[in-house]
């Protein structure tokens, strides 16, 4: 169990700028999906606004997907992923955020890595890595130690494993001891996804998640909790607080969706929708 207080209830004279800047890089033709997810779970855990940066041709179908959203319109590859041509806009649209969130849906493009690459040391603000955005890091993982600021990585073992040049049986092998000893080596957070996922600290500390089930094995669901970090991360929340919580909600979301609709065919969008339940009830333990 995750202790109480760490997402207190909002002063009555909150506004939108009180609840965190967002900036959500993610999406790419074929890949909307992930972008969209992404966002609207930096939404639902309550992140006041919210940018999601996209390839310019994927703005229509977004449109439809979300209505709470703005959109940071970026220059492209041929096809249809966030092009180079956009580094120096990314990197100054960061600057003027509390938050950034990378790497759901961008596609393995090679000049999308390499703009994934550029960008990493120039991010100053607090910044979670996921999915592609992992992937483009593999190939130069030495960019870890360039940053300004730690990061949050959110890998499954698939992405564990090619960080660490490990099979993913290996990684489910020592979840644990892998996870710390890669947060250490590199001054990041690992949340290393998958059944008791594991957040493990650069400074040694370490959180094994209870909440969430075996319906959350589905896509999107990982995108979802990306969002989620962010969002928490926007609302000042620190990173190691920002992992543990977001995790555990996202668990606690998926544990309601499943409750209600069962296990098979639950939906990362039926996890989503719940966040907000999911809230509630961590605030009315932490209450007690």
């Amino acid at each position: 169990m995750i202790e109480p207080g760490l997402l207190p209830p909002r002063a009555p004279d909150a506004h939108k700028g009180d609840a965190g800047r967002v900036f959500i890089l993610a999406g790419s033709s074929g890949m909307s999906g992930a972008a969209a997810l992404c966002t609207t779970g930096a939404l639902r855990v309550g992140a006041g606004l919210v940018t999601l940066g996209i390839p310019k041709s994927l703005h229509h179908p977004m449109v439809e997907k979300l209505t709470e959203a703005m959109f940071h319109l970026l220059p492209e590859t041929k096809e249809g992923s966030l092009g180079l041509a956009g580094l120096a806009d990314i990197a100054s649209t960061a600057d003027h955020m509390d938050a950034v969130a990378l790497g759901p849906g961008l596609s393995q493009h090679q000049q999308t890595k390499e703009l994934v690459r550029q960008l990493l040391p120039k991010i100053a603000k607090p910044l979670v890595l996921d999915a592609d955005g992992l992937n483009a890091l593999a190939e130069e993982i030495g960019l870890l130690k360039k940053l300004s600021l730690p990061v949050i990585l959110t890998p499954h073992p698939g992405e564990m494993g090619r960080l660490t040049r490990l099979s993913p049986d290996d990684v489910q092998r020592d979840r644990e001891r892998i996870a710390t000893e890669f947060a250490k080596k590199y001054n990041v957070i690992v949340v290393l996804k998958g059944h008791a996922t594991v957040v493990a600290d650069y400074a040694g500390s370490v959180y094994v998640n209870d909440t969430g089930n075996p319906g959350m094995a589905s896509g999107g669901c990982g995108d979802v909790l990306t969002g989620m970090i962010a969002g928490l991360l926007g609302q000042r929340l620190s990173l190691w607080d920002a992992a543990r919580l977001g995790v555990y909600l996202h668990g606690l979301a998926g544990d309601l969706a499943a409750s209600e609709r069962g296990e098979i065919g639950l939906l990362a969008s039926d996890l989503a929708d719940r966040i907000p339940q999911a809230i509630r009830k961590y605030q009315s333990m932490s209450s007690v």
